[in-house]
């Protein structure tokens, strides 16, 4: 994984506002997300801070979907831009949602920890696309995913989202 290249998130998604993993979110993760050498898995490395704990010296389970949720949806879109043959950022803008998060905790995530993320599609990249994700603290492996990112219009489904409400 190349860490001195700019992010997933940075390239295709810069003005993002996403708590977790928005570039221009004033206070949220900011969360990076690059291809790993093997170009089969995208990779994120995030130590969580103090305001994310669980059970004294676990992380909070909650935030462990969150980061799921955000690389995983990356991941994605990620595959998407690579089976069009373009590079995050070129236009039209790829955009995906979560439509199914499934989280299995295998262990306890201890805090003080620097967890990465190793996500890949399983299958074909559709408009909608299933994604296996893995959560690592060490070398232990503390959660797998099994989730399912949908391809949207994002203007589409705000306006959708807004009707409704």
């Amino acid at each position: 994984m190349s860490c001195e290249s700019l992010s997933l998130q940075d390239l295709a998604a810069p003005q993002g506002v996403c708590y977790g993993c928005g570039t221009a979110h004033p206070n949220g993760l900011h969360l990076k997300s690059h291809w790993d050498d093997d170009g089969i898995h995208v990779v994120c490395k995030h130590e969580p801070g103090g305001e994310f704990i669980g059970w004294p010296g676990l992380v909070y389970g909650g935030l462990l979907a969150m980061l799921v949720d955000c690389h995983s949806n990356w991941t994605a879109m990620a595959y998407h831009y690579r089976a069009e043959g373009r590079e995050p950022g070129s236009l039209p803008r790829i955009d995906c949602v979560t439509g199914q998060l499934g989280l299995t905790y295998l262990k306890p995530t201890p805090m003080g920890v620097e967890l990465v993320l190793k996500a890949r599609v399983e299958g074909e990249v559709g408009r909608k696309s299933r994604v296996i994700c893995e959560v690592w603290a060490g070398d232990v492996l503390t959660v797998t995913a099994d989730s399912v990112f949908v391809r949207v219009d994002t203007e589409r489904l705000k306006q959708q989202a807004h009707a409704n409400a």
